[in-house]
């Protein structure tokens, strides 16, 4: 037996499309490339030593970013399965609603595992700085919450930003 399949309206072009668009966007987690501080680097490059270390700097490593996304990766792989979904009904919508979703939640856990985290401690330099500035906490990765704070997620098309948080 044959069957035929014959599509009608704009359901199929709905779909293809969304799907079309579904596959050229990327949903980002982490600190965005931006402005130089006074120091010279930007945020995100000073996450990345933070992230990695940098035995040159005597800064050990204080991993952050990855560990914080994979705590929440079955959560987000989840909002992503349903923004493959939407896509597949032709709902762009709906998909963005996901992505959005799925970065949000990796963000958030980013930031609490920085603020919850167990890292290797300061050394009693910096902490001594720290308190010469008036600041209590010795915890690291968090002085001014500055770095935590600037933690987000960036929905790109190609190159062209659609979304930053």
């Amino acid at each position: 037996m044959v069957s035929d399949v014959i599509a009608t309206g704009n359901g199929l072009l709905d779909i293809l499309q969304a799907v079309s668009e579904l596959s050229q966007v990327e949903v980002l987690v982490g600190v965005p490339e931006g402005e130089n501080r006074d120091g010279g680097m930007s945020n995100a490059e000073i996450g990345y030593l933070l992230e990695t270390g940098s035995p040159a700097m005597n800064l050990p490593d204080r991993p952050h970013l990855v560990p914080g996304v994979e705590q929440v990766q079955e959560i987000v792989a989840e909002k992503l399965t349903w923004a493959v979904d939407a896509a597949l009904t032709g709902n762009s919508k709906r998909m963005y609603f996901y992505l959005e979703s799925a970065g949000m939640k990796a963000t958030m856990s980013v930031k609490r595992f920085i603020n919850a985290g167990e890292f290797m401690p300061l050394a009693p330099l910096t902490i001594k700085m720290r308190k010469a500035r008036g600041k209590k906490s010795e915890k690291p990765l968090v002085d001014t919450a500055q770095y935590r704070n600037s933690h987000t997620y960036i929905i790109k098309k190609g190159d062209k930003e659609i979304k930053r948080a």
